[in-house]
Order: structure tokens, then C-alpha cells, then sequence
């Protein structure tokens, strides 16, 4: 596990994504995308989103060049250079949504539902796939869809009054769980052997787990970000980069899970 570079930036980082050699960030109530080549760290023109308030997070999809953006009571849909901007859902077909994050696959949008404890599925034009109903005293961070078709979830239990990750089924049944020292799974990552990087946000830790979430390792701990506090991470195995958002900078690492 190599650090490669830190990108800075004026002002928090809320939420990152990469797609190709493009780094995206979202900052708190901020309506502006930020854009930087990750190789050279050049900064590129921002894209402005008319009308976004609050952006919690945000997700690329490498089949459709697109953006995905979770702000307060929508989900936003972005081209990469920003000519092609909409208020993406809730839409004719769909029913309203409070989304708090999302993550994309090559087909699909999975979006996390704080209020009504769910986890909710859009195909590619934003139709409603699914929706999977958490056990009621579960309450989702992140959601993830696993290469089994399951789903990995950072969460916490209200009843035990712990944190977990978890897998469940279309569903919502609790197929296995991590729960170890968690506090507050901000964000997962997948990758196609089903590995699972769990951002372990209050311990300042990034947590490699197996398939059938069993801890293979703390792969980037607090020193290797200067102790500094982490929001989330962002796994692009197209790459092999894994973006780690701290205060006002992001840290980019390469990653081996061999």
C-alpha cells in the first residue's frame, strides 16, 4: 500500500469519486464540483450545479461517463464536463426519496435511505428496481452491491447500540456481519473477488475484509494520514487507487489486496 499524492482544497471535503484520471469532490453546502487530474494534480474548471443545496455524496459510473450526486431530497446526474446537468430523481416514475448515500455499478444506482431504513436500486435511466427494508433497528450509512448480487452495508445497530458491516440478501436478511471495534462505517468499497474496504471513520482507520467479511487487515491506519480524520473512501479498481477525503485535502493511495 503506497500513498501516491494528497490533493488539497479550499475549504472541507464532504464526499470524492474518481473516474479515469479525474478526481470529483463535493463540499459541504456547496453547489460547485471539483475537478483535478490526479496525475499531475492539476485543478480543472469546476462544474457549478445550479440549485444542488446540501450534497452528502457523490459516485461515478464508468459506463455512462456520469455523475451521481446525493443532495437533500434528490439525486442529481452529472456528465463529467458538466454539459449535461439534471435534477436526475425523484422523477415521473419514481416515488420521493431522501437519499444520504449512494454507490454505482455498471448497470445500476444503489442509493441509502436514513429515514426509511432502506436501500433502493435505479436502473440506468431511473426506473425503481428494488427496494431492500433493513431490519428496523438498523440504520444505514453506505450500501454497497457485492459481485454475489447481495449487499454491504456500513450501519449501525440501534438495538445493540454498536456499529457493523453487513451482508444482506434482496431481501434485507442479515446473511453475515463485522462488527469488531467499529466506529461509524462511514463508507464501503468492493472489489470484483468480493474484498471489502470499510472506512473505520472515528478510529481513523481503512479496514480490508474478505468476502465473507472476515478482517484481513487495517491496511492504512492513522499514521499513514498524519492522524488526521477521514470521511469515507472511494475504491476505482479500474485503477487500483483508493481515495481516502480527510478535512481539506484527499489522500490518494494504490492498493494491492493480494
Amino acid at each position: 500500500m503506497n500513498r501516491l499524492l494528497w490533493l488539497c482544497v479550499t475549504g472541507d471535503v464532504e464526499s470524492v469519486t474518481q473516474l479515469r484520471d479525474v478526481v470529483y469532490v463535493i463540499c459541504p453546502r456547496s453547489s460547485t464540483i471539483l475537478r483535478f487530474r490526479i496525475a499531475s494534480r492539476q485543478r480543472l474548471a469546476d462544474i457549478d450545479v445550479i440549485g444542488m443545496m446540501s450534497p452528502h455524496d457523490i459516485a461515478a459510473c464508468e459506463n455512462t461517463s456520469r455523475l451521481f450526486i446525493a443532495d437533500w431530497e434528490c439525486v442529481w446526474r452529472v456528465s463529467v464536463e458538466g454539459a449535461d446537468i439534471r435534477r436526475w430523481l425523484p422523477n415521473a416514475r419514481t416515488s420521493s426519496i431522501k437519499p444520504w448515500t449512494l454507490s454505482v455499478t455498471s448497470t445500476r444506482l444503489l442509493v441509502t435511505s436514513c429515514d426509511v431504513k432502506q436501500l433502493i436500486q435505479f436502473d440506468a435511466v431511473g426506473n425503481e428496481l428494488n427496494r431492500v427494508q433493513l431490519p428496523c433497528n438498523m440504520v444505514p450509512r453506505h450500501a454497497v452491491e457485492s459481485p454475489a448480487g447481495t449487499f454491504i452495508v456500513g450501519l449501525t445497530d440501534t438495538q445493540l447500540d454498536r456499529d457493523l458491516v453487513v451482508e444482506v440478501d434482496t431481501r434485507g436478511t442479515v446473511l453475515r456481519q463485522f462488527s469488531g471495534l467499529l466506529r461509524w462505517p462511514d463508507h464501503i468499497g468492493v472489489d470484483s473477488r468480493g474484498n471489502v474496504f470499510v472506512a473505520d471513520t472515528y478510529n481513523r482507520h481503512i479496514l480490508l475484509l474478505d468476502r465473507r467479511l472476515s478482517l484481513r487487515r487495517v491496511i492504512i491506519d492513522e499514521h499513514r494520514l498524519n492522524h488526521r480524520p477521514l470521511r469515507g473512501l472511494c475504491y476505482r479498481e479500474q485503477t487500483g487507487h483508493l481515495l481516502v477525503p480527510l478535512d481539506n485535502s484527499i489522500a490518494v493511495f494504490s492498493v494491492c489486496c493480494h
